[in-house]
């Protein structure tokens, strides 16, 4: 007599298929860690990798009220859009001030000009009347001469001789009174000359003044430098700012993103600029991009912290360190366009 089975044949089924299952399980798992140990083997991958770009800071260079903000977080901005204005009137009051006091120091300077003219032709009178002064002491001196010979014969009396020498000394006495004359306007012409080159001078003091207070005017209008996207927004219309305070930042789209790989100090011997490299984002697993290797850091992170580690101060355990290695983002801009500044990356490099 046949012993009975022990199993029904609804367990025979699930034992099969679980059977088939397993195996199918077995399979994919071997297939998967057959090709992760080719990627291993064929690539040097990590994951201490984030994505990069340019965030600079929005620096007012004019302190204030603010009297309107034009922004919003996450605002996309072009090169050259109003973020923010900033009370001007202060700043309108010294330019204007500014202008006058030039506009002064240009009219001074024109009726000193007049004045040069005046004074040179004053001048050239005064010289004029040297010649006739020269003219006139010649004569006088030639008749007191005359009158001494005539004095030595007794043809002239010694009163007439004493009143021609009187006249021949006020001749010479009037000789020297239009010379020191006439250099005194010369002087006088210098020294006008030399206040045109203060007033000169008090001018280009005043238009670079000028200058600087049309700048600060400007300042008082805070414009974007570049295409971006504006981050965090932490300032409200009616907020005292000071020169150098940092009002907010702006994300640069106009300059290319990069990604600043790790890797450890045993992968980087086969690495070279111009490497091509391949990574994923934690946000966007599916997709694959793509860039280039633009530059390995001359030193590993350690070296640049604020505390370099010091192994000669202790104990000594060995740690393998990383060197960051920066990969310029390539594809299209729509690609480019889905990474964010700090997004974690798995970065993938071949191996030669």
């Amino acid at each position: 007599m046949k012993k009975a089975s022990q199993y029904t044949l609804t367990d025979q089924l699930i034992t099969r298929i679980t059977a088939w299952i397993a195996g199918g399980i077995g399979v994919v798992l071997f297939i998967w860690g057959v090709i992760t140990f080719w990627d291993l083997y064929k690539n040097e991958t990590t994951n201490d990798a984030q994505v990069q770009e340019y965030i600079n800071p929005i620096i007012s260079r004019s302190g204030g009220f603010i009297v309107e903000v034009k922004f919003d977080e996450n605002q996309p901005v072009k090169k050259g859009d109003t973020l923010l204005l900033i009370d001007d009137r202060e700043y309108k009051i010294q330019q204007a001030q500014t202008e006058a006091a030039l506009m002064n120091a240009q009219a001074q300077l024109k009726v000193l000009e007049v004045k040069i003219v005046t004074l040179k032709r004053s001048s050239q009178v005064k010289f004029a009347r040297i010649a006739i002064a020269d003219a006139e002491l010649w004569k006088k001196e030639l008749d007191f001469v005359r009158y001494k010979k005539l004095l030595a014969t007794e043809s002239a009396t010694q009163q007439h001789l004493e009143t021609v020498e009187a006249a021949y000394n006020v001749a010479k006495a009037e000789r020297l009174s239009v010379g020191e004359d006439y250099e005194a306007s010369v002087s006088q012409v210098e020294d006008a000359i030399a206040q045109k080159d203060v007033i000169k001078a008090e001018i280009k003091r005043l238009e670079a003044l000028l200058e600087r207070h049309k700048l600060d005017v400007s300042y008082t209008v805070i414009t974007a430098s570049y295409d971006g996207v504006m981050g965090r927004r932490t300032i409200e219309k009616g907020q005292m700012i000071e020169v150098g305070e940092i009002l907010g930042y702006i994300v640069n789209r106009e300059t290319d993103k990069w990604v600043v790989a790790n890797y450890k100090e045993t992968q980087i011997k086969s690495m070279d600029i111009g490497d091509t490299a391949e990574f994923t984002a934690d946000a966007f697993p599916d997709k694959i991009f793509k860039g280039i290797i633009i530059s390995l850091s001359p030193s590993t992170g350690s070296s640049f912290s604020l505390l370099p580690p010091d192994n000669s101060t202790g104990n000594y355990v060995k740690i393998v360190q990383r060197i960051p290695v920066r990969i310029r983002v390539t594809g299209s801009v729509k690609d480019v366009s889905l990474l964010k500044a700090g997004m974690n990356v798995n970065v993938s490099v071949r191996k030669k």
